[in-house]
């Protein structure tokens, strides 16, 4: 198998009114990566996406919003048509760290895993940073979550949850896993891909200790004027979020 190389990687950024942080988060990025970057704007509609006449990267739009599942698929696609043999997915609202995408990478790089996911849980970052401002729900949720596929794939997560993560593109060549189901274009498919990968004895899975940041004037029961730091909505999206993992369990869907 050839190795591959920081050539042979693509970083996908996908945003949907995202505001000042997709800047904010392009920012950060260096002014000459080694992988090459795309960028998905997924039927932006608050004007955020004018900042990207200001940076050489590549861009691709769905319009109307599709949902950041057909947002991934996409950028997966873009991988795999131009010749990409590993991709990883960060989200344009300035809660991941495009200074880290090298953590995601090394273990593709090194030939040690096909898949990484990014973990606000595991040890190796600076305490007041890989988790900083997160709202207890979510940290209680994220833990909860990861528990829940800990115990039904027999692999141990301790963050399921963050769409900070790398891939493989050949994973996307195998028949067991069809990322390309229509069903499967909002929350739904980073439950379903994460299932599929750790229940499949073919593909190797791991884990990288990267950070997470909530803005510090969120949003909140006690800070109702502070700012929205998430697109997901109660129940509706939870559901799409883990009713995969009832599906598959099932055998609903494949």
């Amino acid at each position: 198998m050839n190795a591959i190389t920081y050539k042979d990687c693509l970083v996908g950024l996908v945003t949907y009114n995202n505001g000042e942080d997709l800047e904010k988060t392009l920012a950060k990025f260096p002014q000459n990566p080694p992988y090459s970057v795309v960028i998905h704007v997924d039927g932006s509609t608050d004007g955020s996406d004018a900042c990207l006449e200001h940076f050489p990267y590549p861009v691709i739009r769905t319009n109307p919003n599709r949902g950041v599942g057909k947002a991934i698929k996409n950028c997966i696609e873009y991988a795999r048509t131009n010749g990409f043999k590993a991709v990883a997915i960060i989200p344009g609202n300035n809660k991941n760290h495009p200074e880290e995408l090298p953590i995601l990478f090394e273990p593709i790089l090194s030939g040690k895993a096909d898949y990484v996911q990014g973990s606000r849980y595991l040890q190796g970052m600076a305490e007041e940073r890989r988790r900083a401002h997160t709202p207890l729900f979510r940290l209680v949720m994220v833990k909860v979550h990861a528990l829940m596929f800990s115990i039904l794939t027999g692999k141990r997560c301790t963050d399921a949850l963050d769409g900070f993560r790398a891939y493989k593109v050949e994973i996307f060549d195998d028949p067991a896993i069809n990322i390309w189901q229509e069903w499967l274009d909002t929350y739904e498919l980073e439950t379903y891909l994460h299932y599929k990968v750790l229940k499949s004895k073919k593909w190797r899975f791991t884990e990288v200790a990267t950070s997470k940041t909530y803005p510090s004037d969120k949003k909140t029961l006690l800070n109702v004027q502070g700012r929205k730091y998430s697109h997901i909505r109660p129940f509706i999206d939870w559901w799409r979020i883990l009713r995969p993992l009832l599906y598959l369990i099932l055998g609903l869907r494949k």
